[in-house]
């Protein structure tokens, strides 16, 4: 559906972009002729990573450590990544998740998460807007959200605190930058089967049936689903989308969303006929 020459000549960094979605996302941006940086704090993987896209795409990846909840380390990858040239497109994926309940966490596993998942966010994209704003260079800014941040949820308490930051970062700056030719936009996507990732948040196989029944098509999202709608959003064809929150999950959050939603999948066509509304006696 895209043409391979969608990104040519964009330049785009991917936070966290060494594994499981940021990698989904380098190696499309790749193929539609993106120049890319992914960045994580795993060095050993991240090079792997880029390797193995360099040879299967023939794009051009480089891989730099960075550990985003550490502000010098950031502005340290912005200033020698800057030094090629500006980057067109940051792309905020580097996040943090477990199981929990919350009276059991400690402060150190808050922390952990906010920031990863919101400081990280805020430092990438302060260090990369304050530089676009004084070149007045146009850019755009995807972030990796969550379902669950508009209306929280239990058992993930640190991410639905630190997701719910990043759509409010995301909304305030596109009013703010907007004028000025830098959009802000994110994802939240429903389940996505990654390695490592997936298996902490959905760690026994009743618990990924039970997230498959609670969607209306029955299945969990794709890395490549994921990774073209990203491509759009960082494309100049979706130039006039700025401060949109994209929910792609199959309809579950519509879904979850109603008191009685869940009945098309718990009432025999018996009972749906015992429901049907009876003429009075006459």
């Amino acid at each position: 559906m895209f043409r391979n020459d969608l990104l040519q000549n964009k330049r785009a960094l991917i936070t966290g972009g060494g594994t499981g979605l940021g990698k989904a996302m380098a190696q499309r941006f790749l193929e539609l002729g993106a120049e890319i940086y992914i960045c994580g704090r795993r060095e050993d993987m991240l090079k792997t990573t880029a390797a193995e896209l360099a040879t299967s795409t023939g794009g051009r990846i480089h891989a730099l450590p960075c550990d985003v909840r550490d502000l010098e380390s950031v502005e340290a990858l912005i200033h020698s990544v800057w030094k090629a040239g500006p980057l067109d497109i940051l792309v905020n994926n580097a996040a943090g998740n477990f199981i929990a309940r919350t009276e059991e966490l400690s402060p150190r596993a808050f922390q952990s998460v906010i920031g990863i998942v919101l400081m990280g966010t805020l430092h990438a994209t302060l260090a990369c807007g304050r530089r676009w704003l004084a070149a007045r260079h146009a850019a755009t800014v995807l972030s990796i959200s969550a379902t669950y941040a508009p209306v929280g949820s239990a058992y993930v308490v640190p991410s639905a605190v630190s997701k719910a930051g990043v759509e409010a970062l995301m909304r305030s700056l596109a009013v703010e930058w907007g004028d000025r030719g830098i959009r802000m936009n994110a994802i939240a996507p429903g389940p996505i089967p990654t390695q490592g990732a997936f298996s902490r948040v959905l760690p026994r196989p009743e618990l990924e049936k039970l997230a498959l029944d609670r969607n209306p098509q029955h299945r969990f999202g794709t890395l490549e689903e994921l990774a073209n709608l990203a491509a759009f959003l960082v494309s100049d064809h979706s130039g006039y989308i700025n401060g949109e929150v994209i929910r792609m999950d199959g309809g579950e959050f519509l879904q979850g969303a109603g008191e009685f939603s869940t009945l098309g999948r718990m009432l025999s066509e018996k009972d749906w006929e015992s429901l049907k509304p009876r003429k009075p006696a006459t």
